[in-house]
């Protein structure tokens, strides 16, 4: 493998640490924002903000006709409080930057700076659009985008997304064709029974028996409807019904998610699991109500996309940087949206480093990642700019 890259790791550990200090989270990144468009503004370049509540763009024109390559970063925080103790530990209490949102969003201020700087050396000809996002962990934030009608306005012909990954080693870039994330559904089954006393169970329609039934009958949408091939996950997270050890409740409420990888198993699961639940309701004389909410869709990569990404990794790397292992993910992603308007790729760069203690998976209060991964991620997705806008 080659040596790993080093440019703007400085500023962009700089930029990283101000961020993770003070993480925001969905439709709340203000001050991230305010950076984010100071920065660009100071380099020249003409932003429209307020996309989406606090989401911004920039167009970068190198003057020659050519294709428009959208680069997105997702700017936001998750609700953890953080455990580390380390200098640039979250200043805000029950906020943490736990899954390296504030690196990618620091990649790409580096990236804005680089195009205002030497775009000539990967920039060859056509448009750049920076796309800074919120809300991307449950907000929806790249669907709202979208809805803004930026991908027609800047008539973006290709998208593209990078993410540090703690399960792939500092050096490495996953990259896969096809489905690499997961859709994200959401599931609430309400149960309404009818109460009595726990001595005299036949005045009464239980909703934790039915409750009971319903978590096993679930998982036969995955057994026994869904292909073995196809991957697909029903969880029940949680199940709260009564508070009294000699009560018959009136009702019990079931809380999930729905993980699916094809087009085919997203679209039928919501139907299948409405007769489901109808039916064991109807069974047991209970009435059920299915609150089905989609989040995110699968993330699916365009395979000509995907080797661009794989194309530019090596140039970077080296030819042994590419892995496909810990990389396909029942994890969702709402860039999946945009992958669903235009080609693209969204890919992993690795920032695991076991000798450093960086081993820590996303969403955990202790997550941190190496930052050797930022002048990588930079330096990737800069090659990945210049060989999209070559070939295309």
């Amino acid at each position: 493998m080659k040596s790993l890259p080093t440019h703007r790791k400085d500023e962009m550990v700089r930029y990283r640490r101000t961020f993770h200090q003070n993480p925001e989270l969905k439709y709340e990144e203000k001050e991230t924002a305010r950076f984010a468009k100071e920065h660009l503004e100071s380099l020249g370049f003409q932003v429209e903000d307020g996309i989406a509540e606090t989401g911004l763009v920039a167009l970068f024109d190198s003057g020659i006709p050519g294709k428009t390559i959208l680069v997105r970063a997702d700017m936001d925080a998750l609700p953890i409080h953080e455990e580390n103790s380390h200098t640039y530990k979250s200043r805000n209490e029950g906020k943490m930057h736990a899954c390296g949102h504030d690196g990618h969003t620091s990649i790409l201020l580096a990236l804005s700076s680089d195009l205002k700087i030497d775009f000539k050396s990967f920039v060859p000809k056509g448009k750049v659009l920076l796309c800074f996002q919120p809300a991307e962990e449950g907000g929806s934030g790249a669907d709202r985008m979208i809805e803004s009608g930026i991908l027609d306005r800047y008539h973006v012909d290709a998208v593209f997304a990078l993410h540090v990954w703690n399960h792939i080693p500092l050096g490495k870039v996953g990259v896969v064709n096809g489905t690499m994330m997961a859709s994200v559904d959401e599931f609430k089954i309400t149960i309404q029974g009818t109460s009595g006393h726990g001595a005299m169970p036949q005045h009464t329609v239980d909703p934790i028996v039915v409750g009971s039934h319903l978590v096993a009958a679930l998982q036969t949408l995955v057994s026994r409807n869904v292909d073995p091939l196809e991957p697909c996950v029903v969880t029940v997270g949680s199940f709260h019904s009564g508070n009294a050890f000699n009560v018959i409740p009136e009702s019990a409420v079931l809380h999930g998610t729905v993980r699916t990888y094809s087009k085919s198993v997203y679209e039928m699961i919501p139907e299948r699991m409405r007769q489901l639940t109808s039916q064991v309701g109807a069974g047991f004389g209970a009435k059920i109500t299915l609150d089905y909410k989609r989040i995110d869709k699968p993330t699916i990569n365009d395979p000509v996309m995907a080797d661009v990404v794989r194309k530019a990794a090596k140039t970077v790397l080296g030819d042994h940087c590419l892995t496909e292992e810990n990389t396909r993910t029942m994890g969702g992603e709402d860039f999946s949206a945009f992958l669903m308007q235009r080609p693209g790729c969204y890919f992993f760069i690795g920032s695991r480093n076991e000798e450093k203690g960086f081993v820590h998976p996303h969403h955990s209060s202790f997550f941190d990642f190496d930052e050797d991964a930022l002048p990588i991620g930079l330096s990737v997705m800069k090659e990945v700019v210049k060989t999209y806008l070559q070939e295309f």
